[in-house]
Order: structure tokens, then sequence, then C-alpha cells
């Protein structure tokens, strides 16, 4: 498609930051290498009352960027501690009339925000969701994220309540805020599936999906980590619930627990064992079972535990 073709809304880029400064070298460099038009285009790089060199950073790159072309600031959120606060501050500076989202940890390819807005062409799309996909990693669990997608956008878009999309690569109409109110600057998890939800519930705006908006996002490399991830999960189905009414993840009994690791020992084991063995399936597969179980334990530990805060029902308007 050729750029006379193409759909070049003004966009705003909103990043919110909490002690990015590892992140934020690689960060900036796929924000210079955006082919989109720097004309339509600004980046909103809001800290979230970091303790490490980030604003130092953002402060020196601000200075740095603006030589190229690229209009990129460093916002400061201070009063929440929340990223979704911070997204929020940097709504209300937008000047763009599309919002992009993304992450400190996030690796845009080159046109993602090309590919991104897009869709934004029909006018009934109010929500695009892109891609997330894994960068290369080497540990064991690294390569059962890559290996079983488990960012991937295209598993939220199934479902059964309304399709919605995570906020490392989601673009939004600045004018859906308007109509539904701001994200809930003190939810901690779950307010991309929220914001999307009320959008969906509340206007006549739908969804749409562009799978070569690419973000390259890194998984998490040890167990700690990994569990916490998912007990996060766990807490998001949980608000979710109380907000929305959706049903709760069916937890695993100990019979079933005990079933699928017998099943595993017993059968496939064995069986992916020879498939490794003569290359028809990766070595990873080997361990899926169990991995798989203990993101459900973390998950399920998430969900009994957390509750709602009162102040997380709260919506900001713009």
């Amino acid at each position: 498609m050729s750029n006379e073709a193409k759909y070049f809304p003004s966009i705003s880029v909103i990043v919110p930051i909490y002690n990015g400064e590892t992140d934020l070298p690689q960060l900036i460099e796929c924000i210079l290498k955006q082919t989109y038009p720097k004309q339509l285009s600004e980046y909103l790089l809001v800290d979230n009352n970091s303790s490490d060199r980030t604003p130092i950073i953002l402060k020196e790159v601000q200075q740095t960027v603006s030589e190229t072309g690229i209009n990129l600031r460093h916002l400061t959120e201070k009063e929440i501690q929340s990223s979704y606060a911070a997204r929020n501050l940097g709504i209300r500076q937008a000047k763009g009339e599309i919002l992009v989202f993304t992450d400190a940890d996030c690796r845009p390819q080159p046109n993602w925000l090309e590919q991104i807005v897009q869709p934004f062409n029909n006018s009934q799309i109010g929500i695009i969701v892109g891609e997330v996909v894994a960068l290369c990693g080497n540990t064991l669990l690294e390569k059962y994220a890559d290996r079983n997608q488990v960012m991937s956008q295209k598993f939220l878009l199934q479902h059964p309540f309304y399709p919605y999309g995570q906020t490392a690569n989601i673009a939004i109409r600045k004018e859906a805020f308007v109509k539904v109110g701001l994200f809930r600057p003190h939810l901690t998890t779950g307010g991309d599936a929220d914001i999307c939800w009320r959008i969906q519930k509340e206007t006549s705006w739908q969804l749409a999906y562009a799978p070569t908006a690419i973000i390259e996002h890194r998984h998490r490399s040890n167990l700690k980590n990994f569990r916490s991830q998912f007990r996060r999960y766990g807490s998001s189905n949980r608000y979710l619930h109380e907000l929305h009414g959706v049903d709760l993840m069916r937890e695993l009994t100990p019979q079933e627990v005990f079933y699928r690791i017998s099943r595993w020992l017993l059968k496939e084991l064995p069986t992916d064992s020879l498939k490794a063995i003569a290359r028809k399936t990766p070595w990873i597969d080997l361990i899926k079972t169990p991995i798989d179980l203990i993101g459900f334990q973390a998950r399920t530990q998430g969900q009994q535990e957390s509750k709602l805060p009162e102040a997380a029902r709260k919506i900001e308007w713009l």
C-alpha cells in the first residue's frame, strides 16, 4: 500500500514508566525508527514516581530527541502509583486524535504506528489491538512463553464477554475517553479490559485487530516473576468479576491436578520425549504441563486472595 493510500491521523503515543532506566535506551531507539510522519505524532513518556535514573534519562532524552524533529515530552505522575494514573495524565496532555499505548519494556517494530492506525479509516472502529510477540530469550520460562504465545492478543479477542487488548499494544480514539471516562486510576490490573469493555458497552464503536502492528515484549525469565505475572492475571479476574460481573476462572480440584500430573508423567512425557529426539517437537514441550500448572496455581491464588479496593471503582473524566 502506498503512502497516498494510507490513513495518517494525528496520534499521541503514551508510555507509563516506573523504574525504567534499563529499558529506556531500547525503547527510545524504537521510537526513533518509527516510520510514522513526525509532524503528525507525539510521544508522551510519563514517569510514575520512579526511584532510579528514569527522570534524569527522560529529561536528557527530551532535549536530544527534539533535535531530530520528533515531538517527545517527559511528564510526571507522582500522586498515584499506578500505570493507569500515569496513562490518564498522558491522555489529558495528548493532542492527537488517536491515542496509542505501549509500555517501557516493549519494543515496537518500525512500522508499528503506521499499521495500528489503518483500521481507524473506518469510522465505526474505536479501538484497535496490535499483536505482542516474544523477544528472544534463553531461559526455560522465556522459551515456554514464546512457544505458547503467552501474551498474544489473539486470545484476548476471543473473550466471551467482549474482546479486548492489553495496553502493551492498543490504540483508542481520544473521543472515546470523553464519552466513557478515563482509566480507573486506582486499579492495579485489568484496566485494559475494563476500558475496552466500557467503550463497547456504552458506545457504538467496535474493536478491530491489526496483526501486523507488532510489539516485541520480554517474557519473565525466572519463576518468581512468572508466578507474579500469573497472580496478577488472577487478580484481574477477580476485579473484572466485581466490576462487570464476568465469570471467574474455574479452579482445578486437587483430583484434577493429580490427574494432570499423572497423565504428564505416564503418557505425555514419554511420547513427547520420542518426538523431541526425532526433532518433531521442541524440547520445551516436555515440561509444558508442569509449567502450565504452576501458572494456573498462581492465577488461582491471585483470584482467591484479591479484593477490589473501593477506590478502584472510581472513574476519572477529561
